[in-house]
């Protein structure tokens, strides 16, 4: 399950414990969609074996340029997306993979985009870094650190405008709070109000570096509070939290409260790109955070409900619905050359100037 459906967001008060099985086996679903998706992506970008282990063709890279990837993050874009609506909007990042699966895009077009093909969401033209899908409201992926924000609150402008009860989701990363649109993005959105749900996945590394050693003062929360935004922290790696309070958050916006600010605190397993080891971190500090994996603590959750064997049962179809994919994007057709300049600014024809 990927959008919200009965069941699958917030819980409320007084929610049966059947409630709860069907929302968490509807976000675990989720979770291992995304995992299954990236660890396949992974391998793709790097030639080798497969993820899981089996042996691969040994052949070089299917997915050309940077891939980032949002393994360990799934928990965020599971809990938060579980909350919207199908027709509200989203803006993402350049891992936003996890987000683009979560908000119900199609697994198979995604892999076929990553592959450059036709059949992908964007004919082949996008990639992963400007992966979109407009059939569920994902606006885009952007390899512009922090170039979501003013879009998300734009389309939000939007919407106001229109006197529409859809809501915009806006994912960003915690370097993106020391970049520009930041600022001019949340001081829009608080002054006119917008129905916006910034939401700050914080993953406690820009690129390379720490975010605590360059950036000042308490953080995203802080600097939201600043302007005048509610905001809510919450910890990034327990989906049934994000759910919950994004559940909260998203109401209040779809309500007309004004724009809302959640502060999800994760970690990144891999590094920056798919071919970086990351071995400019501690390993003593992944190794702690691979003890907080979201799906670990999900599925020891799930057993403690007696959904253990159904567990494993979402993880081996969430591979199988990946190998499909990547069978299907292995055999797609590349892009005609003569729709290179379709779908992309005016250039006068095709005329250099």
């Amino acid at each position: 399950m990927a959008v919200k459906e009965e069941g699958a967001g917030s819980m409320g008060q007084g929610a049966s414990p059947a409630d709860r099985e069907t929302r968490l086996r509807a976000l675990f679903t989720t979770m291992a969609r995304i995992r299954a998706f990236e660890d396949a992506a992974e391998t793709a970008s790097q030639g080798g074996v497969s993820a899981w282990g089996l042996e691969a063709s040994g052949t070089p890279a299917r997915v050309r340029g940077p891939l980032h990837l949002s393994t360990g993050q799934e928990a965020v874009a599971t809990g938060v997306c579980a909350n919207l609506r199908r027709d509200d909007l989203l803006t993402s990042t350049h891992r936003g993979h996890g987000h683009t699966l979560a908000k119900g895009a199609d697994m198979t077009a995604m892999m076929c985009e990553l592959f450059g093909r036709a059949t992908g969401t964007n004919g082949g033209k996008g990639g992963s870094m400007h992966i979109a899908d407009f059939s569920v409201g994902m606006l885009g992926a952007n390899g512009v650190v922090a170039a979501g924000i003013p879009i998300a609150t734009g389309a939000a402008h939007a919407l106001k405008l229109a006197r529409s009860d859809r809501i915009v989701c806006c994912f960003f990363g915690d370097g993106a709070i020391n970049r520009g649109p930041f600022l001019e993005g949340l001081n829009w959105a608080q002054v006119y109000q917008l129905p916006v749900l910034f939401v700050c996945e914080d993953n406690r590394i820009a690129a390379t570096t720490p975010t605590r050693t360059m950036t000042g003062g308490d953080g995203a929360a802080a600097r939201a509070a600043a302007l005048g935004l509610a905001t809510l922290a919450v910890d990034g790696n327990d989906v049934e939290a994000v759910c919950d309070a994004a559940g909260d958050m998203a109401a209040e916006v779809r309500d007309g409260a004004g724009p809302r600010l959640l502060h999800a605190v994760t970690y990144r397993f891999k590094g920056h790109v798919s071919v970086d080891p990351g071995r400019y971190r501690d390993p003593a500090e992944v190794e702690r955070a691979l003890q907080d994996d979201p799906l670990a603590l999900a599925r020891r959750r799930m057993d403690e409900l007696g959904l253990g064997n159904e567990a494993q049962w979402i993880v081996d179809a969430a591979r199988a619905e990946v190998d499909a994919a990547l069978a299907a994007a292995e055999s797609a057709p590349f892009p005609d050359p003569s729709r290179a300049y379709t779908d992309v600014l005016d250039t006068g024809a095709g005329r250099w100037a």
